[in-house]
């Protein structure tokens, strides 16, 4: 198998079909290709859905559907059919997460194809993500800092143009270009990533996975690439119900997440460095509006949650993020390979 595509489905089946139907025009395009769907904890009847859409559509020779309850969160539902993939007597080459809340575009998958077949030390290649209008989503970053969480929550132009090298994402290029992490919403790694790095870390839960992958790929000697040729869209926020347009008050999992990533990849020292700069820039947002009027576009007690978990608070020791779907008597979690 030259690629095996992972989408992790949560309460967005009809989009999870829509991702499908769009990958059925482009698996007659690609080298040998499996497309592996794990339905993540949904409830339901998401299962039959994903089941009869395979099923009345003619999917069954190049889509599986495995299920697992309770839900794993982003890691661990990609783990579910990463891991055996790995394991198995004849790895992929290659493999494509994709976020169940994506269109893939024509060509999409055979660009970031060959674009990783040209150099093997690259690592991951990732898509161009937009808009279904076609406006494109800033999906290429430089790795978070202490300056940047500082500059990113004061939102002040002078002071971010003085900052611009810490900008966690730069503005959008329409050419390739090697850059620190991508968003995993369409993402290929190359199978000897996770050989030489591990699988993505289930003590995230969800959120920083592709920020801690992508980090840990470069410090393994890969390098990390965005391909605007490949293009996808992304429907941000449909699984998490967290999106830019509409502020919400953000899950408790992903304040831990960042702290796990900051605390795992950079120590005490720098994780403290990088809270301080957040809640200092965000309390100045705060004051700017206050005595300006502006309006405010903060998710709700966003400052309030941000200090709730900062390391000032809660401590130095390295955690994993709770899932929020295994209550203590919950009992194993079940895996079934359905199709």
């Amino acid at each position: 198998m030259k690629l095996l595509v992972v989408i992790a489905n949560y309460k967005v089946t009809h989009l999870t079909i829509d991702c499908l139907n769009s990958l059925s025009a482009e698996i007659k395009r690609l080298p040998p290709t499996h497309v592996a769907v794990c339905e993540n904890g949904s409830g339901g009847d998401a299962v039959e859905q994903l089941q009869k859409a395979i099923r009345d559509n003619g999917w069954g020779g190049w889509c599986s559907l495995t299920a697992v309850n309770p839900n794993l969160g982003f890691t661990g539902g990609n783990n579910v059919i990463l891991q055996p993939a790995l394991q198995s007597a004849d790895p992929p080459e290659y493999i494509l997460l994709l976020n169940a809340d994506t269109i893939v575009r024509p060509n999409a998958l055979k660009v970031l194809i060959d674009f990783i077949d040209r150099d093997p030390r690259i690592g991951i290649a990732a898509s161009r993500l937009e808009d279904p209008d076609g406006k494109p989503q800033r999906s290429a970053f430089r790795f978070p800092s202490p300056i940047s969480e500082f500059e990113g929550n004061l939102k002040l132009g002078i002071v971010s143009r003085l900052l611009r090298r810490w900008v966690v994402a730069p503005p959008v290029v329409d050419h390739a270009i090697e850059t620190d992490w991508a968003a995993g919403a369409s993402m290929i790694v190359r199978t000897d990533v996770f050989r030489s790095i591990g699988l993505l870390d289930e003590g995230y839960y969800t959120y920083f996975e592709d920020v801690d992958l992508c980090f840990n790929a470069r410090k393994a000697g890969w390098s990390i690439w965005y391909v605007p040729e490949s293009r996808v869209v992304h429907l941000v926020g449909q699984s998490t119900g967290v999106t830019v347009k509409v502020p919400k008050r953000q899950p408790s999992y992903s304040f831990e997440a960042r702290r796990r990533y900051f605390l795992k990849n950079h120590g005490p020292l720098y994780a403290a460095m990088a809270d301080a700069g957040l809640i200092l820039g965000m309390t100045l947002w705060k004051l700017r509006v206050a005595l300006t009027g502006r309006s405010d576009n903060m998710a709700p007690h966003l400052l309030r949650d941000s200090i709730r978990h900062s390391v000032f608070l809660t401590g130095f020791k390295l955690k994993n993020v709770p899932n929020p779907a295994l209550t203590p008597n919950f009992g194993d979690v079940r895996v079934d390979a359905l199709q």
